[in-house]
């Protein structure tokens, strides 16, 4: 979502300088890739980029394609084959070895749900969101583009015309599959001699990252969390350590006692909780209230007899934490990578909280001997 979160900052301010803009989005790949299908670029008619669609072997080539769509007013998909030799230069910097499609789309802000428009919806959303771009693989053919969104009860469908009525309904309802399964899909649609593909793409909110703690250990653990783009919110009793010169790139700080620290907090299913305080009482009364609600991460800074005695006193004080809530209690917080300083450390629990968001176990992919991403 942070790439995504960056495009539109950059076609507003393309926008506001005057500059027309294309959207780069990579649709489709066969083979390997450095990007997969759903990575997307921002083209601006005098060079500048946001966003990535490669490692930046196809990013100069890209840019001329783009300011041609931006030119003619029109859709175009470009195909990238690096395991042929004539396209083999873009590739070779990263020594990809596949076929990659990239669909170009002028923007024009006075159009009704461009795509961009369709991007600030999902990202708009706490909430999953399905974004659909279509595109056909025999280029004689009309390149759709970017054309519907779901979210919740809110659904948008651009005006598609010439595409067959039952390929309109079987694209709904693949969104609504993939929704359900929470799962990216690439479908390929015929209808009488037409073809047409659909990248149906997912899209997550934002993770949510809640720290209870304003030591010094926690800035740099904010500091990695807004690289990758989360939503960080900071909250501790001491107004001598929550202040906006210490937590600058925060969203949100607040100071407030134990019992009441979760009144300021309005957490969904991509909200991560981190206990840091350095306090034993303030921790423990946050995963008092913590461990009643369904949130899938509550890691807490300490050793495992810490986490230990708390699960003792809950019990004792008529707060049990059952066995499937112990499973979302992570302590000691973070993954085994041998940190030491605050830095390391911050590192180590930010690769856990996307680990278990993710649903992974993490090792290193030298080991994995199945492809890298699902295909």
């Amino acid at each position: 979502m942070k790439e995504i979160k960056d495009i539109i900052y950059a076609y507003d301010a393309a926008l506001a300088a005057g500059k027309k803009s294309a959207l780069a989005t990579v649709v489709h790949v066969e083979g390997s890739s450095y990007r997969r299908p759903g990575a997307r670029m921002l083209v601006r008619e005098d060079g500048m980029l946001t966003g990535a669609i490669s490692g930046g072997c196809l990013e100069g080539d890209a840019l001329r394609k783009a300011l041609m769509a931006i030119q003619e007013n029109k859709n175009k998909l470009v195909t990238y084959d690096t395991m042929d030799e004539d396209d083999a230069k873009f590739g070779v910097q990263l020594g990809c070895n596949g076929i990659v499609h990239i669909l170009f789309e002028p923007l024009d802000e006075n159009l009704k749900n461009n795509p961009l428009h369709l991007l600030k919806k999902a990202y708009a959303e706490r909430r999953d969101a399905v974004l659909v771009t279509l595109f056909s693989l025999q280029k004689k053919n009309t390149q759709p583009g970017t054309s519907y969104f779901i979210s919740g009860s809110e659904s948008v469908q651009n005006q598609l015309s010439g595409i067959p009525e039952e390929i309109k309904q079987a694209v709904r309802s693949d969104m609504a599959t993939a929704l359900a399964n929470q799962c990216s899909i690439i479908k390929k649609y015929d209808a009488a001699n037409d073809e047409i593909s659909a990248l149906i793409q997912v899209l997550h909110p934002a993770v949510s990252l809640v720290i209870f703690g304003a030591g010094n250990d926690a800035i740099p653990l904010v500091s990695i969390a807004r690289i990758a783009g989360w939503h960080i919110t900071v909250i501790d009793g001491r107004n001598t350590h929550v202040t906006k010169e210490r937590f600058a790139e925060a969203d949100k700080i607040y100071i407030s006692k134990a019992e009441s620290a979760l009144h300021t907090v309005k957490a969904d299913e991509r909200t991560v909780f981190v206990l840091m305080t350095h306090n034993y009482n303030y921790d423990m009364e946050v995963l008092r209230q913590l461990s009643q609600t369904d949130c899938h991460y509550i890691g807490i800074l300490g050793p495992k007899k810490k986490l230990d005695r708390m699960i003792e006193e809950l019990t004792l004080s008529g707060t049990p934490v059952t066995a499937t809530q112990l499973k979302k209690i992570y302590s000691p917080i973070g993954l085994d990578i041998g940190a030491e300083t605050a830095e390391e450390i911050a590192l180590s629990i930010a690769a856990e909280i996307k680990a278990v968001l993710s649903g992974k176990n993490a090792k290193s992919l030298r080991d994995k001997e199945e492809p890298i991403h699902s295909r």
